[in-house]
């Protein structure tokens, strides 16, 4: 844990204010909902909380299923970091954050499907870049986006039937989180 020196009083209602330039540097935007945990020392610990995160294992098993369907390796992440991947690609992909290129398609809510040879850079550092990224949205929100990943194997195109899939699999991921 890293100390800032910035005390904060709890005001009458039991709020205390996160500094600006924390929330800057951390991307905690207005709105966003945050994990509360303790310790047996007294420490409060504030986490950004991830319903995709918390649906790790089931974004992982769709992505095993859209990477059977179309032969592309695919990832699924959630506004911060890359949650699941399956395919040809390296697992070292996991956990690693969304480059802004990407979070700026995400936070678009409007899905990109490459045209000729563009894809967008999945995270700073990483070669692997997407070829169709599907937000998942949940009652207006954005949680994170499925996508198709550019391989060896597969042209910077996607099919029409394979842009279907990765959709259907946003869709359904969107569901889950309603529900």
């Amino acid at each position: 844990m890293k100390a800032t020196g910035i005390v904060r009083r709890i005001d009458d209602l039991g709020r205390v204010v996160i500094p600006k330039e924390i929330r800057r540097t951390l991307k905690i935007r207005e709105g966003m909902p945050m994990e509360i945990f303790t310790d047996v020392s007294g420490e409060v610990i504030l986490k950004k909380y991830s319903p995709v995160g918390e649906m790790s294992q089931l974004a992982a098993a769709y992505a095993e299923t859209l990477v059977s369907l179309t032969g592309h390796a695919t990832a699924v992440c959630d506004t911060e970091q890359i949650i699941a991947v399956a395919g040809q690609v390296k697992k070292e992909m996991l956990h690693k954050p969304v480059s802004p290129q990407l979070d700026e398609i995400i936070q678009s809510k409007k899905p990109f499907l490459s045209q000729a040879d563009n894809s967008v850079l999945l995270s700073p550092g990483l070669p692997a870049a997407a070829v169709a990224v599907y937000p998942v949205v949940s009652v207006g929100d954005v949680m994170g986006a499925v996508m198709l990943l550019k391989g060896e194997k597969n042209p910077a195109k996607v099919s029409s039937e394979n842009a279907e899939s990765a959709k259907a699999a946003a869709m359904f991921l969107s569901r889950q989180l309603e529900a």
